[in-house]
């Protein structure tokens, strides 16, 4: 009979490695490897390597592989144990402070408070809360930086404080890049080791992280996706991550990029393409001939979209592309590791395709066409040629009263359709070299042609890490870039996350006084309502050399195919194809400029406090005096209030909406991350409190306060809840009908003990992983949420709240029901919820009673016992000191 494991040893280099080998499933006849997608080999070694532990049995490994193996209809829920954490400082702060607070609950109970601890290695970058407030100046990053630190210093002593107290955690300082730029630069090994009783273990890197765009590391090889705040801290505490086996989409990848085309564009195609293919919930492999053809960090760009396609991840095996990207980047041992292994163990692609997927979807590389996104969703994929037209459409250019604003005469006037941003920003595209060389041969090729920006546009450089400035100088690009006013502003995600910072005051004041409809050009991932600048009404997303040639014209409603975007010093007309440059210099300069030395940096000087971080001291105990919540479940727990014993949960009643909303609802919408606005609830409770209003920060920035983030929830200035007629974070208080704040009326309801309902259409709480979205209306009092369609993170965010995500039935919506919002809402029979049930709404207005049904969208088991327990953390808290 056959050993029912897969241990068997590796020797390379007079070193040997302990592994788990599925090829040995072949041996057993279970299943035929290459057959099988990468990602679901490596959802089998995970499998195999935790079969010791009490959560995986043989059989789960056996049904896996059939799984996968067979298309199986049926789907197979497992542990899945990620190797690592990867957090930034907006979700980090408060999965610290939950920390803290957790701490402080077990010690009350007379149990060790050691127990609270990272038991997987946790990396901490920050990243998210430098602003560009500082730009077109030769020293913006250095003042940028120094107020960066001036607002965060409270919150970076924390972060000090959590290095110092907890095992396993690490602290990227500010000024070091983006987290997924630096993982994918310095923190990815692919194949991870660890010292076991057995000897050296070797196995695949994988991961959860506290952003969405954690599957930029998938272009590495290494899988790994987004979770909520709340979901990686119980993976932190030691918890597998549970899941249903997702289904795996094969994308096929057919013919040659033409010589024109950049990593953005072929991303955003797909985004466009994969969005109508429904993949949420499902793991996007990419495959086929056209993969020799993109680079590494080209796949990149292709797999840091992945939310915005809404696959769970996006997947591109370890090839020879793999290895010759940890060799450029200074990490030659850890490729000769990664090649033994991933050969060994059947996961080194040799681009045969006997690969079986659930779905294959074949792109032609070859047809794709220079493309932006816009102007508010990054599925709206227009092509250079029809993006005027789009424009024009969408924000009625073409009836609009003329209004003309140049207070100096400048040769370009402020007016509606002006681009107000151009950002060269994120992670998606700064990680490239080819599109941030072209981009700076794009700027070379404007100055000499005399051509500069309009007085109006906000420029900014923002690379994802120290690297990319590194050869932009030693290219000799970076001096142009600074002619045309794109100086560096800072090493993090500043604009792509709506830390534009503020427009000049004339500026905004000019398009708040004439109704200007303004843009913003980012080569970002996201474009939501509202997300870049509060003021600014459509947000376009393009490649590095599309901003630069966008902010020289200065407006949106240009055709680039066939007009002029300026006039050069010699007084002639100056087209997009004169400074676009040829894709054999792009490769050259690559070729010469980008080095190895530039990647030089050792993993553990990147965890020293640079610059301005020196001033932060690590104390022994927490820095800040923490402000106690609620006894709400789910968000932070403490001694006082945190009941050891469920409550029994048996039915929601006599609930009001709190909101009704339409499709595409994001986790901005829901839970903004920039300013706040002063007449606000947040921006009175802090100018109540005595704080200045520019000393406000951002909601992002304050996500350790319960107080400003309650605040804070549906407060977006352009959510539109059909409760009401103005756009805002305004609602209807019944049955009085009064219009209040969205946070007012909660906090009459919840003195009432009304409890909430939200409802929603399609793709309910898509983009970003904040788990502030599931914390803050579960602050408020909302039980459930009510939609025809959830993104993947945010319905798990809701759980992992305790929050009850339900979906309409088939064909069914708010608006078929007839349903008006001013009824009173029933839902019984939550005692016996299971996993995809059903249940009852009675919806009551008057003498008229309507019923319907819908879908609990709770995966799994352990969901369940999520929502018994009022969220994740509970749940965990109970078991760990409960038994």
């Amino acid at each position: 009979m056959m050993p029912k494991n897969l241990k068997c040893s590796l020797h390379l280099n007079h070193q040997e490695y302990v592994i788990h080998n599925i090829r040995l499933l072949d041996d057993m006849k279970i299943t035929q490897i290459d057959t099988l997608p990468f990602s679901a080999r490596i959802l089998l070694e995970n499998l195999a390597r935790h079969l010791d532990s009490n959560l995986v049995q043989w059989q789960d490994i056996v049904n896996a592989a059939k799984f996968y193996g067979t298309d199986s209809k049926e789907s197979e829920f497992i542990a899945f144990h990620p190797s690592r954490v990867l957090m930034q400082d907006f979700t980090g702060v408060p999965a610290v402070v939950d920390f803290a607070a957790m701490r402080d609950a077990v010690h009350a109970k007379g149990a060790d408070p050691k127990k609270i601890n990272p038991l997987v290695p946790v990396d901490l970058v920050i990243d998210h809360s430098i602003q560009v407030d500082h730009f077109k100046e030769k020293n913006s990053f250095f003042l940028n930086a120094q107020k960066e630190y001036e607002r965060n210093k409270e919150r970076y002593q924390l972060l000090k404080w959590a290095q110092k107290n907890f095992d396993n955690f690490r602290v990227v300082p500010p000024e070091s890049g983006i987290c997924h730029q630096v993982n994918l630069e310095y923190l990815a090994t692919v194949v991870a080791t660890r010292e076991t009783r057995e000897g050296i273990m070797a196995f695949p890197d994988t991961l959860v992280g506290t952003d969405s765009h954690t599957t930029m590391i998938n272009a590495l090889g290494v899988l790994g996706w987004g979770v909520g705040g709340i979901e990686a801290e119980a993976v932190m505490l030691g918890q597998p991550y549970y899941m249903n086996l997702p289904r795996i989409i094969g994308v096929n990848f057919t013919g040659k990029p033409q010589k024109q085309i950049t990593s953005t564009d072929i991303a955003l195609h797909v985004t466009e393409l994969l969005r109508k293919e429904n993949v949420v919930e499902k793991i996007v492999e990419y495959t086929g001939d056209g993969l020799k053809y993109l680079t590494l960090t080209d796949r990149a760009t292709i797999a840091n979209m992945s939310p915005e396609y809404g696959a769970t991840a996006g997947f591109f095996p370890v090839d020879e592309q793999t290895l010759s990207y940890l060799r450029k980047t200074n990490r030659g041992q850890t490729a000769d590791l990664v090649e033994a292994y991933c050969k060994t163990c059947g996961l080194f692609n040799t681009h045969d395709d006997q690969i079986r997927f659930s779905k294959k979807i074949d792109v032609d590389l070859s047809l794709i066409e220079t493309s932006i996104a816009g102007p508010s969703r990054p599925q709206d994929r227009l092509s250079l040629s029809e993006a005027k037209e789009r424009v024009v459409q969408v924000f009625d250019l073409g009836n609009r009263t003329p209004v003309s604003i140049n207070p100096e005469n400048k040769p370009q006037a402020l007016t509606h359709g002006s681009i107000v941003i151009a950002a060269i920003t994120s992670c998606t595209n700064t990680s490239n070299p080819y599109t941030m060389v072209g981009a700076g041969l794009v700027a070379k090729k404007a100055v000499e042609k005399g051509l500069s920006i309009p007085w109006f546009v906000k420029t900014s450089l923002s690379p994802g890490s120290r690297v990319v400035l590194d050869y932009l100088k030693d290219a000799g690009l970076m001096k142009f870039f600074e002619e045309l006013g794109f100086n560096n502003t800072g090493f993090g995600c500043m604009t792509c996350i709506g830390n534009s910072g503020p427009l000049d005051p004339f500026i905004e004041e000019s398009i708040k006084t004439h109704h200007l409809d303004v843009m913003s050009v980012l080569s970002g991932n996201r474009n939501f309502e509202a997300r870049i600048h509060q003021e600014v009404k459509g947000n376009f997303l393009m490649s590095p050399l599309l901003v630069v040639i966008y902010a020289i014209a200065g407006k949106m409603d240009i055709d680039l195919t066939t007009e002029p975007l300026g006039i050069s010093r010699k007084g002639k007309p100056v087209f997009m194809s004169e400074i676009w440059p040829d894709a054999h210099e792009i490769h050259e300069y690559v070729e010469t400029y980008v080095h190895e030395k530039f990647s030089g940096t050792s993993i553990p000087a990147f965890f020293q406090a640079t610059g301005s971080g020196r001033i932060l001291k690590s104390t022994k105990a927490p820095p800040l005096n923490l402000t106690r919540p609620p006894p709400i479940s789910g968000t932070l727990l403490f001694s006082r209030i945190f009941p050891w014993i469920s409550p029994p949960m048996m039915k929601i009643k006599e609930a009001r909406a709190l909101l009704v909303l339409g499709d595409s609802v994001t986790t901005d919408h829901i839970s903004p991350a920039g300013a706040i606005p002063i007449t606000y609830p947040a921006g009175t409770y802090l100018t109540g409190n005595g704080v200045k209003p520019w000393e406000f920060n951002s909601y992002g920035s304050r996500r350790g306060n319960h107080e400003v983030m309650m605040r804070g929830t549906f407060a977006n200035i352009r959510i539109k809840n059909r409760l009401v007629a103005e756009p805002g974070g305004w609602t209807l208080k019944f049955p009085e009908r009064e219009k209040e704040f969205v946070f007012d009326a909660s906090m009459k309801y919840q003195a009432q003990n009304t409890d909430l309902l939200v409802f929603g259409g399609k793709e309910y709480g898509t983009g970003s992983s904040r788990d502030w979205a599931a914390k803050g209306p579960g602050l408020l009092g909302v039980k459930a949420v009510i939609a025809e369609s959830f993104e993947r993170i945010h319905r798990s965010n809701l759980v992992g709240m305790g929050v009850l995500p339900l979906s309409f039935q088939a064909d069914e919506s708010f608006e078929s029901l007839d349903l008006t919002g001013d009824e009173i809402f029933e839902i019984p029979g939550l005692d016996q919820i299971r996993p995809g049930g059903t249940l009852t709404v009675t919806a009551v207005k008057g003498n008229t009673k309507t019923s319907f049904n819908v879908v609990a969208r709770l995966n799994t088991d352990i969901e369940v016992e999520y929502i018994r327990n009022r969220g994740i953390l509970p749940y965990v808290l109970r078991r760990m000191i409960n038994g």
